[in-house]
């Protein structure tokens, strides 16, 4: 697999391409949630104090009951799941098995730090096993299976299904679970992600990381949001039937789905590029993949975002 950054977003670029500007364009090549959790009023002390411990102590008690988080795993809160994954290495500096294709930041973190990855399909077993569940792009779930000195669970998009969750091996030494906020809660911006696991184990994570890695407002907005289950309930509806509305708009037009979540969607096609381009005169931005010609991933489009995206996909042949 290539170490090339390889992500969603990437506006900027694509209106330089393209045309347009940035505020013309619909980011449908990203999994975020278009409709985000409604951000509450922030009180001043948010943006002018240190974080307290009182407010690192409301997110994570929010997170326990949200995640059903087992009594003995700790929970450690972070500037989004990109900072844990740039970080993991150090927690253990193996060689590292990744199922893909999937993700690319896992590889690139271990790869960084000069250590051997498998990351093609079936990878060669190593000390350290990064599985990324539901996968990213395809959906795919782990069936959780041990055997590695340390095994990473990302879970970042797990909580549009959260029947699924591999939260309950969090209190095992060895596993660690991810949890990000920027997807479901549609809030990536904030960067607030979420280490899970065994004290023991996350304890080097938690000095790699360092004092005040969540800002005051994250610190806020997270406790609140997770504390609010009604909210996350109708999202899942919701994102349910959106995403099988985009499903009947996209396969329409002669695309085959081949896997994804409720927050993004991937289709088979014989030229990927040749959608994502007629998409993208039309403003609107797509994701392909440079290990798979056919595929083309959508996310999911805001609610005055459908009729434009129908208008546009009838330039896809």
């Amino acid at each position: 697999m290539t170490d090339t950054p390889d992500h969603g977003g990437g506006i900027d670029a694509a209106a330089q391409r393209f045309g347009g500007h940035r505020a013309d364009w619909m980011d449908l090549s990203t999994g975020i949630n278009p409709e985000p959790w409604p951000l509450p009023a922030f009180p001043p002390e948010a943006w002018t104090a240190l974080p307290d411990q009182a407010a690192f102590s409301a997110l994570t008690q929010a997170a326990r009951r949200f995640w059903d988080v087992p009594e003995g795993a700790m929970i450690l809160p972070a500037p989004g799941a990109s900072a844990l994954i740039a970080r993991m290495p150090g927690l253990c500096p193996a060689a590292a098995a990744i199922p893909g294709p999937t993700y690319n930041e896992h590889a690139r973190a271990f790869r960084a730090a000069g250590l051997p990855v498998s990351d093609g399909p079936a990878p060669v077993p190593a000390p350290v096993r990064v599985v990324v569940h539901p996968n990213n792009p395809d959906g795919r779930f782990w069936p959780g299976d041990g055997g590695t000195h340390l095994t990473v669970i990302d879970e970042s998009f797990c909580d549009v299904t959260p029947e699924a969750t591999q939260i309950a091996r969090a209190a095992s030494p060895g596993t660690i679970i991810l949890k990000s906020f920027g997807k479901f809660w549609g809030l990536a911006g904030l960067r607030l992600g979420f280490a899970i696991g065994h004290p023991e184990t996350l304890a080097p994570m938690a000095a790699l990381i360092g004092p005040w890695a969540v800002s005051g407002p994250a610190l806020h907005a997270g406790a609140l949001a997770l504390a609010d289950t009604a909210w996350a309930e109708a999202t899942r509806s919701r994102l349910a039937c959106d995403a099988d509305r985009l499903d009947r708009l996209v396969t329409a037009r002669g695309a085959r789905l081949v896997g994804g979540t409720t927050l993004f969607r991937l289709y088979d096609l014989p030229e990927a590029a040749a959608w994502q381009t007629a998409l993208a005169r039309h403003q609107i931005w797509s994701r392909c993949f440079p290990y798979n010609p056919r595929w083309l991933r959508l996310g999911l489009p805001p609610g005055h975002g459908w009729d434009r995206l129908a208008a546009a996909l009838e330039s896809c042949a």
